[in-house]
């Protein structure tokens, strides 16, 4: 099949490569525009560009799609058999949703109906389920609201962000692909997505990453893992920021304020939390590195009985 393909961060590019490996054709690839970085100095490519020029293929990177001729021009100019899009930015007007012989297909980091939107990787992690997935769909005018066309689970056990990302996007690619072949030789059927059990994961803020350690100690190890790298989980000791990296819930009563410091050792920095405490393993401070609290303990101090605020 002819494919256009939208996407814009590392995500999208595992997909891209996974469709650069089959029978199909993919010549036409549509990314966010290209961002100013140091202050301006210097222009970024989106990750999805960096790997389109690599392999020649033409990339159109609008403002805006919705209402924007020229780019729908483009787009029927190159006449897809289907359009692939991922983690691309924009929603899609009717008119292009409409424009391949296929339609267009999504690949979407969570089981859905359960958490639509823009951060399901996040909030599965963070929200405690015990597996999430990837949803391929058929695009509609809605937010993620398509019918769904193959599904696959995996356990999230105790991986953080970074991990689940990875493994999610593998599986996205391997979906896809598998899923092309079932629309071109017409094998393919869709199920409605059940609206009464749809859940929504909304946007990341930085400030989400603000430690309550009035909540419980396993809710916060997830907080911690659901922002790993960004935007970290993160607290203040005396003056300073502190980003908490690693972590182990502990259910033990410690009878202390939340956020008090009760002991220092090689252990970690056991603070209460909750009903119960949380084993910090690994930290970072401003302008250093993350490391291992032994590693950090060497040159530096921490002071037992402090309350993180």
């Amino acid at each position: 099949m002819k494919i256009a393909f939208m996407g814009t961060p590392e995500f999208a590019v595992t997909v891209l490569e996974g469709l650069l490996n089959t029978k199909h054709e993919v010549g036409l690839v549509a990314t966010q525009p290209d961002k100013a970085k140091n202050r301006g100095k210097k222009i970024q490519y989106t990750p999805v560009k960096e790997k389109a020029l690599e392999h020649n293929i033409k990339v159109l990177q609008p403002e805006k799609v919705r209402g924007n001729e020229e780019f729908l021009e483009e787009l029927k100019d190159y006449r897809p058999d289907i359009i692939v899009v991922v983690a691309y930015g924009q929603i899609l007007p009717k008119e292009v949703l409409e424009l391949p012989k296929y339609g267009c297909v999504n690949v979407h980091a969570s089981l859905l109906p359960r958490l639509r939107g823009a951060a399901p990787i996040q909030r599965a992690i963070i929200e405690g389920d015990e597996e999430t997935g990837v949803t391929i769909m058929q695009m509609s005018e809605g937010l993620d609201t398509g019918d769904m066309l193959a599904k696959e689970s995996i356990k999230i056990g105790t991986m953080n962000y970074s991990m689940l990302h990875d493994a999610l996007a593998e599986i996205g690619a391997r979906l896809m692909v598998h899923t092309l072949d079932l629309i071109e030789e017409g094998k393919i059927s869709p199920e409605p997505q059940d609206d009464s059990k749809s859940s929504y994961a909304k946007m990341v803020f930085k400030q989400e990453g603000k430690i309550d350690f009035t909540r419980q100690p396993e809710a916060v190890e997830r907080l911690i893992r659901g922002f790993d790298p960004w935007p970290g989980a993160f607290c203040e000791y005396e003056d300073m920021v502190m980003k908490l990296w690693k972590a182990q819930p502990l259910c033990e009563n410690t009878g202390k304020e939340p956020g008090t410091i009760i002991e220092v050792s090689a252990r970690g920095i056991k603070i209460a939390c909750g009903d119960g405490a949380l084993l910090v393993s690994e930290i970072q401070i401003p302008g250093k590195k993350r490391v291992a609290v032994p590693e950090y303990l060497k040159g530096n101090q921490i002071k037992e009985g402090i309350i993180l605020k």
